[in-house]
């Protein structure tokens, strides 16, 4: 097998000199340059398959490089050398599509996990990840080409959209298509962890850190060593846990709650978040200088209302995969339903597309859905569902008695879970599809909300 080359570019021969040991210890060949023009060269006259390049060169500056290689050599992953302590060249470098950066003095086991992580890159065939991002319009085709190009990049990257437009989703793509893509990927709810919790869920701790501490337990950063952790709603992590946080972006490394040692970590960051970021951090929310590390790349995910021509492939896809987990053969969509889907704003999104149609499906006796099954502007009285049924007001004790044991049909259990799928479906669309949000609305607990979705077939799929 054909070893890999990795140039390197820098003016100072004690560094180049380290690199090369460390990198022939990889089994990789190397080639020098010790300024712009020559790495310039380089490119055209070798075959390169990285590139590690210092910030400042005698003729020019690593950004320069970047730059270059990006426009000539977009297939090189590159990774920028900086100065301790210098974030504004790291963070510049990632926006113009440096593949990492490590900061000197160097951390050798770093620098080793990023040559081997955007080696990989090289070695994997480009899309074979099953493409999960459903939808032809312009907007979506738009969206997929940014995300094809993050994934190639170990830049942190922050996806914003309204709630229910599928952040998770597009989260999930990135950690396919890149070179972490057969390693964990691991999503966290921010906001629906209790905030005296969140250090331990994210770092970890030690036995005896605090009352009920019974054993040393490893964090989610650790549990997606390898792979990409996703720091869902992380605008609702409290302000103690910010700043946390931004010392492990920063050092790439986390201290578990009650220890006084660093474990080290390598995991790519993905945050998401329904709010205006900028406008938390305007109001003293969220911490500026963890905003600027988060928000390197950002991805706006767009909402359903602006690309509605994928409505018909989303809506029979989802008919498709509710079917598969009933066994059953799919549902079918009316012309007029489908009509109606296509007129509707979609407050909640792909997130309550699905829940309409996951409501429609369970409550139609019919292989086609048809537009009053949908009951997009609110929830059907139950009364009216049953046949030859007339206005309660009118009937008397024994009659609504006769119409409820009718309605029931022998089936108690399955008319009181439509009857509660009918509260959950109706409290999420008015709550926007915010869980947090909902289960307070019902004065249950979020963890009871959540079993509720799942039992009743509403939860995310």
């Amino acid at each position: 097998m054909t070893q890999q080359t990795v140039l390197l570019v820098d003016d100072e021969p004690d560094i180049l000199q380290l690199l090369e040991i460390t990198l022939a210890r990889m089994n990789l060949e190397t080639q020098r340059a010790e300024t712009l023009a020559q790495a310039q060269r380089a490119l055209t006259t070798s075959s390169i398959d990285l590139c590690l390049t210092d910030m400042r060169l005698p003729d020019g500056n690593g950004l320069s490089l970047i730059e270059h290689i990006q426009q000539h050599y977009p297939h090189i992953p590159v990774a920028m050398i900086t100065a301790h302590g210098s974030v504004e060249s790291a963070i510049e470098a990632l926006k113009l599509g440096a593949f990492d950066f490590v900061s000197k003095p160097l951390a050798l086991d770093k620098l080793r996990g990023i040559v081997s992580h955007a080696l990989r890159l090289q070695m994997t065939p480009p899309n074979t990840a099953p493409d999960e991002l459903l939808g032809t319009t312009e907007p979506m085709c738009r969206l997929r080409e940014q995300v094809e190009k993050v994934a190639r990049s170990q830049a942190p990257v922050h996806i914003y959209g309204e709630s229910g437009v599928g952040k998770e989703v597009v989260a999930k793509q990135i950690h396919r298509l890149s070179s972490r893509g057969q390693k964990p990927f691991i999503a966290v709810n921010c906001g629906a962890i209790p905030p005296e919790l969140v250090e331990s869920e994210l770092f970890g701790h030690i036995k005896g850190a605090f009352t009920g501490a019974s054993s040393d337990k490893s964090g989610l950063f650790q549990a997606a060593s390898g792979g990409t952790l996703l720091l869902d709603e992380v605008a609702d992590l409290p302000l103690n846990v910010q700043v946390r946080l931004l010392r492990a972006v920063q050092e790439k490394a986390v201290r578990p709650v009650g220890s006084d040692k660093e474990v080290a970590t390598d995991v790519r960051l993905l945050s998401a978040t329904h709010k205006n970021l900028a406008e938390e951090v305007a109001q003293g929310r969220f911490r500026d200088d963890l905003y600027y590390r988060l928000h390197v790349i950002a991805i706006e995910v767009p909402p359903l209302r602006a690309r509605r021509g994928d409505i018909s492939l989303l809506a029979n896809h989802l008919l498709r995969q509710m079917a598969d987990s009933q066994s059953q053969p799919p549902k079918t969509l009316s012309a007029e339903a489908l009509e109606r889907l296509c007129q509707y704003d979609f407050p909640g999104n792909v997130r309550e597309l699905e829940n309409i149609l996951a409501r429609a499906n369970a409550l139609s006796d019919h292989p086609e859905l048809q537009a009053k099954d949908l009951s997009i502007d609110g929830v059907i009285d139950h009364a009216s569902q049953v046949k030859g049924s007339s206005d309660p007001a009118t009937l008397s004790d024994a009659d609504q008695s006769r119409e409820l044991l009718q309605a029931v049909d022998g089936d108690l259990e399955g008319y009181l879970e439509s009857i509660e799928r009918k509260i959950l479906a109706e409290a999420l669309q008015q709550q926007r599809w915010n869980k947090t949000a909902t289960a307070a609305a019902l004065g249950i607990s979020f963890r009871s909300l959540r079993y509720r979705l799942k039992k009743l077939g509403l939860e995310d799929r």
